[in-house]
């Protein structure tokens, strides 16, 4: 795989693809808005940042083509955007897009990875190595505290 993961095909019924902004833009916005906006009442302009075109993207389907996972690394090795719509948690999604963030991030030269970690995600996080620090903030209402770890090589 080049840049860390291209394509991971589970067999689980999903798999998880590296996907450019341009072409998959209304999938990945599809699960954030219902994620972030509908579901935890972000503010739509907070969460389509303008950021995204220089973000590396990840994208999990379903076997048959219905966009339910999501994640972002920014040019500065930050992990965001991480989402899963509700019906497919539970099932490895999110640790497939994180781990998946973590091996690009390593295999394009970072040492580090950072996120701001929802408070109630903090364990998931913390289960795939990330290590709390800072104090508790508030991004879109929303308690956050800063997390990261070292970023696995691709």
């Amino acid at each position: 795989m080049t840049d860390g993961v291209d394509v991971m095909d589970t067999g689980l019924g999903w798999r998880l693809l590296k996907v450019p902004w341009e072409t998959h833009q209304a999938a990945l916005l599809a699960i954030r808005f219902e994620v972030f906006v509908e579901g935890q009442d972000v503010p739509l302009d907070e969460e389509v940042d303008g950021l995204d075109p220089d973000c590396v993207h990840v994208l999990v389907l379903t076997d048959d083509g219905e966009p339910v996972a999501t994640g972002r690394l920014l040019p500065d090795a930050h992990i965001g955007r991480m989402a899963v719509r509700a019906p497919w948690r539970g099932k490895g999604l999110g640790g497939a897009v994180l781990e998946a963030l973590v091996r690009v991030a390593g295999a394009r030269g970072d040492d580090t990875v950072v996120l701001a970690a929802q408070t109630h995600a903090i364990p998931f996080y913390a289960r795939h190595g990330f290590r709390v620090y800072g104090p508790v903030f508030d991004d879109a209402g929303i308690d956050h505290r800063w997390m990261d770890r070292a970023a696995s090589p691709g």
